[in-house]
């Protein structure tokens, strides 16, 4: 979920071959952060990593929790705020080599006590995203209105979460389903903003953000599919 960028100018407002233009490179960056949390991810296992990191970072959750709040929030303030473009893309890809630290844990667990359950989730997360993003590109409906709800959302979710942690109960199955729901609607979200309120030359952070959005999806739709006996 992105920042509020109405004020950088609208992308709405270029000519349709630039804004076209501008949608499909933000496309084909999510796309390459995806390959590149896969590479990240294939290198942590086959190196062995993934399984000397698992422990570690299950046992100590609080501060991976914490570190990992601290560089999206980081990461995606760098990326809106800073003109170089350089600056941008270390931001990314900073984002992108943590998110795959963060998420390094869960799939060597996934790998070795439910096999496929990644592709499974993997698959069903791209299918809802490509389906989410079709719905906002044929609507072009401006979902601007949903920023106040997944701000609640969030907020609500993080106390949820930091609760569970303090007093030691399980989120459960309906936990994983409504942050499903709320990563598909910061899918529509941050879609809707690439194509309505970006500015040109923000095409990294918008892409940074949609990528941060289907992270989440892939989290839950994984800790959903986990949940099965």
């Amino acid at each position: 979920m992105s920042h509020n960028v109405d004020y950088l100018g609208p992308v709405s407002a270029m000519g349709v071959a630039d804004r076209s233009t501008f949608i499909w490179k933000c496309y084909a960056h999510v796309v390459a952060a995806i390959l590149a949390f896969a590479a990240i991810e294939v290198y942590l296992f086959q190196s062995g990593v993934a399984q000397r990191i698992a422990g570690p970072m299950l046992n100590n959750w609080w501060m991976v929790f914490g570190a990992f709040i601290l560089v999206g929030w980081g990461a995606s303030h760098v990326a809106h705020r800073v003109e170089s473009k350089q600056a941008q893309y270390a931001a990314f890809a900073a984002f992108v080599f943590i998110e795959a630290l963060i998420f390094a844990p869960m799939l060597y667990v996934a790998s070795v006590m439910q096999p496929g359950v990644i592709d499974s989730a993997a698959g069903v997360t791209i299918m809802g995203s490509v389906g989410l993003v079709a719905v906002a590109m044929m609507t072009r409906k401006d979902f601007s209105f949903l920023r106040g709800l997944l701000v609640w959302g969030f907020v609500l979710a993080l106390v949820a979460i930091v609760a569970s942690m303090i007093f030691g109960f399980e989120m459960g199955t309906w936990f994983s389903v409504a942050m499903i729901g709320f990563a598909g609607a910061a899918v529509l979200y941050d879609t809707s903003n690439i194509m309505h309120h970006y500015p040109q030359d923000r095409y990294v952070a918008a892409s940074m953000a949609l990528f941060a959005s289907i992270a989440l999806m892939f989290w839950y739709i994984l800790r959903l599919f986990m949940s099965r006996d």
